[in-house]
């Protein structure tokens, strides 16, 4: 194997974030709108530019222009450090939020659409200020990289190492035979469901800087709010369905979601995912919306709203809230924390272990028993009536270990660093999950910022783990992939 093109990697990443320069000059709208200070913003875009550009003119007099696959692995781990550590320079600058780690925090947990916050009033905050924190969700949401992929031949490279190491999923259908092509429906995809939903939430009573943050973080399954209350600031029925709904549609994978637009309805229904993925959203949701309506105060209607509202969100990992789960009897709550590993479809926004993983799982355990029957008979895993590759089959075994192994050993370091049981489950779970809020003072109604400054950089990592699904940023960790052979 050859060395790194390094020269390549310094400029796609600068590329990267001479893209963030352009969204965070986007933000800049609202704080004209608002007459707030824009300068924080200005100042932002400049340097992301400015050191962008740099890194794009070190490739000047590159001719190689290939880009392998652990040249890309590279790139999207790099990618997303270097757009953490640039997208915290707005609220570094406008005083929004104090201290390099809170706001590397903040800016992980907005670009790997996890969601946990440390803020304790997001409402204080400037509009262009919150603007940037919502978009930082939606460019993680379906990947900058995938953005990035869409322009590569302006840049005369080949993108399919990059959509290949950023893309969602195991093995992520293809939409065009050329992988540019595939980007872009998806973006067009991702686009056109956040602007429906944002006009959805401004006919049904939000403001239309509400409607468009909240769309944003719907889509990218995020689950930033303006409000400090989160969706449950308001309290008519429709904008609580309206959000359930777009949350269910970014939980499915976009591949399906292009299928549908175009009339393929039958290849939806037939896939197998999307039909557990849909059957247990509905059946989880039953099963809560009835325990709140018998073990609660709420009438029936309000059971059924909190209740498909809150497994949809868990499942999907935005993290939106419209009721606090701790408050729930206990084995509902026990049900939540399940879900907290459970995710959406590959090939969507959301992040946890994704159901395709555990159906396949799942069917591999119980083959495995028939197996110990009938050693000598050839039993493969079947997934949408196709057999799964045996390396596939093991490649997901692998990563429920490691994801597992991951969440145990991250539950003890927070426990070391001073949080209770509850506390330290379900910040790494909510974390790694890419969920957002956890279980006791990192739950709905809290944030994360009395966790030590050494925990936050440590959740940070695992938010970065979670959503670039395990192997991307583990692999560099290994000697071997140093190696030049």
């Amino acid at each position: 194997m050859k060395s790194f093109n390094l020269k390549m990697i310094a400029a796609l990443t600068g590329t990267l974030l001479m893209l963030v320069s352009f969204m965070m000059a986007i933000s800049m709208i609202f704080s004209f709108v608002y007459k707030e200070d824009w300068t924080p913003l200005a100042l932002s875009a400049i340097i992301t530019f400015a050191s962008g550009l740099g890194l794009r003119a070190i490739n000047s007099n590159n001719p190689n222009k290939d880009v392998k696959k652990r040249d890309g692995y590279l790139i999207v781990t790099l990618g997303w450090l270097s757009m953490s550590l640039f997208g915290c320079l707005p609220y570094l600058l406008s005083g929004a939020i104090p201290g390099l780690v809170n706001s590397v925090f903040e800016t992980m947990s907005g670009f790997t659409t996890t969601g946990a916050t440390i803020l304790t009033d997001v409402e204080v905050l400037p509009k262009g200020i919150l603007f940037w924190r919502s978009m930082t969700h939606w460019i993680g949401g379906m990947g900058i990289i995938v953005l990035t992929v869409a322009i590569i031949p302006l840049l005369g490279v080949g993108g399919m190492q990059l959509f290949v190491a950023e893309a969602p999923g195991v093995t992520p259908d293809k939409l065009h035979p050329r992988i540019t092509e595939s980007a872009k429906r998806l973006w067009l995809i991702y686009l056109i469901l956040t602007l429906a939903e944002t006009g959805a939430l401004s006919y049904a009573g939000m403001s239309f800087f509400d409607a468009i943050n909240h769309a944003m973080a719907t889509m990218a399954t995020g689950g930033f709010s303006t409000k400090n209350l989160s969706v449950a600031h308001w309290s008519e029925p429709s904008i609580h369905y309206i959000i359930t709904f777009f949350m269910y549609l970014a939980g499915v994978n976009f591949t399906l979601l292009f299928f549908g637009f175009t009339g393929k309805i039958k290849q939806v229904i037939a896939n197998e995912e999307f039909r557990v993925y849909t059957i247990n959203l509905l059946l989880l949701g039953s099963f809560v919306s009835i325990g709140l309506w018998l073990y609660t105060t709420a009438d029936l209607e309000l059971a059924v709203r909190n209740g498909f509202f809150q497994v949809v969100s868990i499942v999907t990992t935005t993290g939106f809230i419209t009721d606090n789960y701790l408050l729930w009897p206990n084995y509902l709550l026990v049900l939540i924390f399940i879900l907290f590993f459970s995710g959406g479809s590959t090939g969507s926004t959301s992040g946890g272990i994704k159901t395709m993983r555990v159906i396949v799982l799942i069917k591999n355990s119980f083959l495995e028993l028939r197996r110990q029957l009938h050693p000598s008979a050839v039993l493969p895993v079947r997934f949408n009536s196709k057999a799964v590759p045996q390396n596939i089959t093991y490649t997901i075994a692998a990563f429920v270990l490691i994801y597992l192994t991951i969440f145990f050993f991250g539950s003890l370091v927070m426990a070391m660093m001073g949080l209770d049981f509850m506390s330290a489950t379900g910040a790494v779970a909510a974390c790694l999950g890419n969920i957002g809020p956890g279980l006791g003072t990192v739950g709905p109604v809290d944030n994360f910022d009395h966790i030590p400054p050494l925990g936050k950089l440590f959740l940070s990592f695992l938010m970065l783990l979670g959503r670039l699904e395990l192997f991307t940023v583990l692999m560099l960790f290994m000697p071997s992939f140093w190696k030049n052979r």
